[in-house]
């Protein structure tokens, strides 16, 4: 019964991970825009179905889209986003140069990354609440027993402190990382 529990979790835990892969910490990181979704052909795309992304140095990304009238397009979308990146659009690709990181925009991202913890810890409350009314429906149902159903919510919680565990490990790891000069 708790197998839907675990498989929710684990997702919050996962989305939380690849979150914080995303955030920019000086360097250039393909993950962090390709996800990014832009205006083509009148419909959202993400950038990585619509160009090449690649890392030229340690600081400089190029976007080289397959059709160049999309690169405005693309160019927008990552300006609009919380990124703070400034793109600077070519004859046939998109140059993104990173810069170093000031301590007011680590301040920014590690406050950005403390927002992105409590919508885990948030994701992870509502797994846990849905599985609770799984459990009282089904103790209301007679299909399981009071003492199994006990037993089902001590398992459960214990895994909602797991999990809440491994989203403060995570935070803190990664609060370290961007707080690093």
């Amino acid at each position: 019964m708790l197998d839907k529990a675990k498989t929710g979790l684990q997702k919050a835990v996962e989305h939380l991970e690849n979150e914080f892969s995303k955030l920019q910490l000086g360097r250039a990181n393909p993950s962090l825009i390709e996800g990014i979704r832009a205006e083509i052909y009148w419909a959202l795309q993400p950038i990585k179905n619509v160009a090449n992304i690649s890392v030229m140095d340690s600081q400089t990304l190029s976007i080289q889209p397959w059709d160049r009238s999309s690169i405005h397009s693309i160019a927008k979308a990552i300006t609009e986003e919380w990124l703070g990146l400034n793109p600077q659009t070519m004859a046939d690709s998109i140059m993104i140069k990173f810069p170093i990181l000031t301590q007011e925009r680590r301040k920014e991202i590690a406050k950005y990354a403390k927002w992105l913890l409590e919508d885990a810890k948030i994701a992870i409350r509502n797994v846990r609440q849905d599985e609770l009314k799984a459990i009282k429906k089904s103790e209301t149902d007679k299909e399981i027993s009071e003492d199994i159903a006990k037993d089902y919510e001590t398992g459960l919680q214990k895994l909602v402190d797991e999990a809440n565990k491994k989203v403060e490990e995570l935070y803190k790891k990664k609060d370290e990382d961007i707080m690093k000069v």
